[in-house]
C-alpha cells in the first residue's frame, strides 16, 4: 500500500455520563463541578499523589477555657445545692416519721392506762389471780413493748414534774416533802412524762431553812462601817 493510500483513523469517543465500569458520574472535559467558578483551584488539584488532603479544624475562641471552667464551676455549686437540700429533706421525713410513730404510741398507752389502774387495785386487793392476772401481764406487756414505764412509789422525794399533790400533811419524821402515799401512778416514756403521778405529799415539821453560804452572805452594819486594820 502506498503512502498515499493510508486510510484515515477512526476516533471513538465515549460521551457517556455514567462510568460503565466505575458507576461515577464523569464531567465533560472543559466543564467545572457545580458551584465551582471557573479558574478556582480544586481540593487536590496541585497536590502530589503523596498528599492527604487534610479537613480543616474550626479554631477554638480564646475564652473557650475559661467558659468551660465557669460552667463546671456553676454546675458543681448547683449539685452541692441539691444535695444538701435532699439531705435536709431527708432528716425531715426521718424526723417527721418518728414524731408520728412516737405520738401514736403515746395515744395508744393512753388508752392502757385506766385498765392498768383497775389492775392495780385488783393487785392491792389480792383480786390478781387466774385468768384475770394472764390478761393484766399481757396487758403490761404492752406498755413495756411501747418502751412505757410506770413511776411513783411510796418514799419518793416528791417532784412537782412528776407528782401532783392533792393532800398534804406534816411530820416530824420526814426531812423533805415526801409522797407517802400513792393514789394513782404515773407514766413516761423515755424522757416525756405521759402521765403525773397522784400523791399524798407529807411536809417535815420543822422545816430545815436551806444552808447559806458565808461568801454569799450580806455583811452587817457593824462589819461594813467598821475602819480597817492594819
Amino acid at each position: 500500500m502506498s503512502p498515499g493510500d493510508e486510510q484515515p483513523r477512526v476516533v471513538i469517543r465515549d460521551k457517556r455520563r455514567i462510568d460503565p465500569t466505575t458507576g461515577a458520574v464523569r464531567t465533560p472535559a472543559g466543564e467545572q463541578p457545580a458551584g465551582v467558578r471557573p479558574g478556582t483551584d480544586l481540593p487536590g488539584e496541585h497536590m502530589s499523589e503523596h498528599e492527604t488532603p487534610v479537613a480543616e479544624q474550626p479554631q477554638a475562641a480564646a475564652g473557650d477555657g475559661g467558659d468551660l471552667t465557669q460552667q463546671l464551676a456553676e454546675r458543681t455549686e448547683d449539685l452541692q445545692r441539691v444535695t444538701a437540700e435532699y439531705a435536709n429533706y431527708r432528716r425531715r421525713v426521718d424526723r417527721d416519721r418518728s414524731l408520728v410513730v412516737d405520738q401514736a404510741a403515746e395515744r395508744f398507752a393512753a388508752q392502757l392506762f385506766p385498765i392498768v389502774d383497775d389492775v392495780e387495785r385488783a393487785r392491792d386487793h389480792g383480786d390478781l389471780t387466774g385468768a384475770f392476772k394472764v390478761v393484766a401481764d399481757r396487758i403490761l406487756g404492752l406498755l413495756d413493748g411501747l418502751g412505757v414505764e410506770a413511776f411513783g412509789k411510796a418514799g419518793d422525794e416528791f417532784d412537782p414534774a412528776l407528782h401532783e399533790a392533792v393532800m398534804h400533811d406534816t411530820s416530824a419524821e420526814v426531812q423533805v416533802p415526801t409522797a407517802t402515799t400513792v393514789l394513782r401512778q404515773g407514766f413516761r416514756r423515755g424522757d416525756r412524762v405521759l402521765r403525773t403521778a397522784m400523791v399524798a405529799v407529807t411536809e417535815p415539821e420543822n422545816p430545815v431553812p436551806p444552808a447559806v453560804d458565808p461568801a454569799a452572805a450580806p455583811a452587817t452594819g457593824d462589819e461594813a462601817g467598821a475602819p480597817a486594820t492594819d
